[in-house]
């Protein structure tokens, strides 16, 4: 082999590895960051084949999609001292590459700032708001304000905030506990509440039935007494006439009361046979 086709061999290699090494590809869910020994020199939005210089330039890639950040759970007290557990996540997209590697360079670091501000603005909500608020219809309002928290720290990491959700919001183990003993209490006062009501009630109810009865008693005896006199004034009057009419039917008749009252059931008097009580027993009939 001469030494012409030995040095054309060696510059077809030095060729191709020059042009591999100036040669890179961004695909389409990446943006790349061009440095020369270590200072940014231009971003790459557009997918396809690229040019750097060789051995002096280097290429970071960054994803151009939709990103999630779930952060580590953490507990936190709400505005009446009540302990929960949250745990919160966001979605992100890095739209200024250049910021983002000034910032914190990869996007592992990103997760751990950026991670503690989301944790940040959130217990700074919920420390303002009570757990009503959380799971009522004021979460709305909640979210609006965690969102706007986060959204204002996004610019200088080079990101835009698309979403920020919270996924799991429970009441640690004591919270939980003292919340069911708190329920408990107060639906044992409520209930003694409602029986101590409906003593009263049940009191001024049968008050009212006794009063009532009362009324209804004296009425009925008034009433009583009221026809009792008038019928002894009739059966007076009707045996004042009979007397006048009939006087031995009369005096039979009184005779048949006065036996009617005196001889009761288990009745035993002492008298003489001709006594004059026993007139019309001894007399026999015509």
């Amino acid at each position: 082999m001469s030494t012409r086709l030995v040095a054309s061999v060696v510059a077809a290699v030095l060729i191709v590895l020059v042009a591999s090494g100036a040669l890179f590809t961004v695909h389409q869910t990446q943006q790349a960051l061009v440095l020369q020994f270590g200072e940014p020199k231009r971003v790459i939005a557009q997918p396809g084949l690229h040019f750097k210089v060789p051995l002096v330039q280097d290429v970071y890639y960054y994803d151009s999609r939709i990103l999630d950040l779930d952060p580590q759970g953490q507990d936190m007290s709400l505005i009446d001292q009540r302990r929960i557990n949250v745990d919160s996540f966001a979605r992100y997209k890095i739209v200024d590459p250049l910021k983002f590697y000034q910032t914190v360079l990869t996007e592992s670091a990103f997760r751990d700032r950026f991670g503690n501000i989301l944790n940040g603005s959130v217990r700074d909500a919920l420390g303002r708001t009570d757990l009503g608020d959380i799971l009522g219809a004021k979460r709305q309002d909640v979210m609006h304000e965690i969102t706007t928290a986060v959204s204002r720290r996004a610019e200088e990491f080079g990101i835009k905030v698309v979403e920020v959700r919270i996924g799991r919001t429970e009441l640690t183990a004591d919270t939980t506990q003292a919340t069911y003993n708190r329920m408990r209490s107060d639906r044992m006062a409520e209930a003694a509440d409602f029986r101590g009501r409906g003593q009263e009630q049940k009191s001024r109810i049968e008050a009212d039935a006794d009063r009532e009865r009362t009324i209804i008693l004296a009425e009925a005896e008034k009433e009583s007494q009221t026809l009792m006199g008038e019928g002894q004034a009739d059966s007076r009057k009707i045996l004042n006439n009979a007397q006048g009419k009939d006087a031995e039917f009369y005096n039979f008749f009184r005779s048949m009361e006065a036996y009617r009252a005196a001889l009761g059931d288990g009745t035993t008097m002492v008298l003489s046979p001709d006594a004059e009580f026993f007139k019309y027993f001894n007399k026999s009939p015509h």
